[in-house]
């Protein structure tokens, strides 16, 4: 019986040891990224890369990214490879990202928890679409001239008319007044033709 307490002291301790450990290998974790929690760059990466402790399921696997104002900057759907997940980046303005991700463990339960870098430099405006507004001076439809800019407006021929039949009554006005001052004189002139033939009492 001496002889055999070492040998059940020994299992005892082994199964001891194994039993702890059985719920902390039964969850998933992750074991590294890139880019590194906490890292700063100054340039931006092509894709963003999770890397965990056991396979991942893709239909209990989501992972999000994001930059400043809560910008989505993921460029595609994630790709998985055993306990790797990769997805594109989209970089926009400088400032924080955070890739947050949530797997599933064997035991179904749920681990979440994100990664945080930094990007130093935003990437340069997109320029603009083919078939929108032209932005050069060239492109822009040319400038229709204002009436008040153009000077005075011609006059129009229903303008006209009135002006023309105004100016022909005033010549006829003074034909007539020039034949009555001629009648006048001639009339006048006659009569002092008669007095003159006429005898004198």
């Amino acid at each position: 019986m001496a002889r055999t307490w070492p040998v059940v002291f020994g299992v005892a301790l082994g199964v001891s040891l194994l039993v702890p450990a059985s719920p902390a290998a039964a969850h998933n974790s992750l074991t590294g990224s890139d880019p590194r929690d906490g890292a700063r760059l100054a340039s931006a990466p092509a894709r963003i890369e999770l890397r965990f402790l056991a396979s991942l399921d893709p239909a209990s696997t989501k992972v999000t990214v994001t930059g400043p104002d809560n910008v989505p900057a993921a460029g595609g759907d994630v790709r998985f490879a055993g306990s790797r997940a990769t997805v594109a980046f989209r970089p926009g303005k400088a400032g924080l990202y955070i890739v947050g991700y949530q797997v599933a463990s064997s035991d179904g339960h749920p681990v979440t928890g994100e990664v945080r870098f930094t990007l130093t430099t935003g990437t340069p405006a997109e320029s603009a679409t083919p078939g929108g507004a032209p932005s050069s001076p060239s492109g822009a439809a040319p400038a229709v001239p204002s009436p008040t800019a153009s000077g005075p407006p011609a006059a129009s021929p229903t303008a006209a008319v009135p002006a023309a039949r105004e100016s022909e009554s005033d010549g006829r006005g003074w034909l007539w007044a020039l034949g009555g001052a001629l009648a006048l004189a001639a009339l006048a002139g006659t009569l002092a033709l008669r007095r003159r033939r006429s005898p004198n009492p």
